[in-house]
């Protein structure tokens, strides 16, 4: 079911950029689980809003009346007017920030080269090669990112839950190692960005 899945997308997008801008981990743990149980239904979440309305949507488990008026404003006009300003407020650098790897220089690269903003993008771009070529990143950091994104968001995809902010799951030793050997070869072969000291500047 699509729209049920698209529904629960959004949910999860909600609870990430809440995350992201420190703004009520109970919040996202409410939307998370919330995602969880429109991903469980066996029948369309629009039946349920055509036939019960809302109060059909707040009986299911985990979704409250606050939920349940964002979902039928969702199947109602195809909008989400909460989702909506959280983007507009959302930072996509701090939030790639929280993918162990990738400081605040790297971030704003990643942000300015390839112009995503959501965990979802940065994993689709791991993929597709193009995160490698950001300055500074390569095959084996890309790899890396890869592993640990498809970490992060299957953990939330598959149980609904809030990630553990103070503990993300690292990579390997060998990956942290394999990057930093990359990140030394590119740097003594002079093909990393530089920034020069300010007296250097026009």
């Amino acid at each position: 079911m699509d729209e049920n899945r698209a529904i629960a997308d959004k949910l999860r997008e909600a609870a990430a950029l809440l995350e992201a801008q420190a703004a009520g981990p109970f919040r996202a743990a409410a939307y998370r689980n919330a995602a969880g149980t429109i991903d469980a239904l066996v029948v369309p979440v629009r039946s349920v809003f055509e036939t019960e309305g809302i109060a059909g949507l707040d009986a299911l488990p985990h979704i409250g009346r606050g939920i349940a008026s964002a979902i039928a404003e969702i199947l109602t006009t195809g909008r989400w007017s909460q989702l909506e300003r959280l983007r507009g407020t959302s930072d996509p650098q701090a939030l790639f920030q929280n993918v162990p790897g990738i400081g605040a220089a790297l971030a704003r690269r990643i942000h300015e080269t390839l112009h995503v903003d959501t965990l979802e993008a940065l994993e689709a771009a791991a993929h597709d090669g193009r995160l490698e070529r950001v300055p500074g990143v390569g095959p084996r950091r890309a790899a890396a990112c890869r592993a640990v994104l498809d970490s992060m968001l299957k953990r939330v995809r598959s149980s609904g839950h809030v990630l553990p902010p103070a503990s993300p799951q690292r990579p390997s030793v060998a990956a942290v190692l394999a990057v930093d050997r990359e990140y030394r070869h590119e740097a003594d072969a002079g093909r990393l960005p530089t920034i020069a000291p300010r007296r250097f500047n026009p």
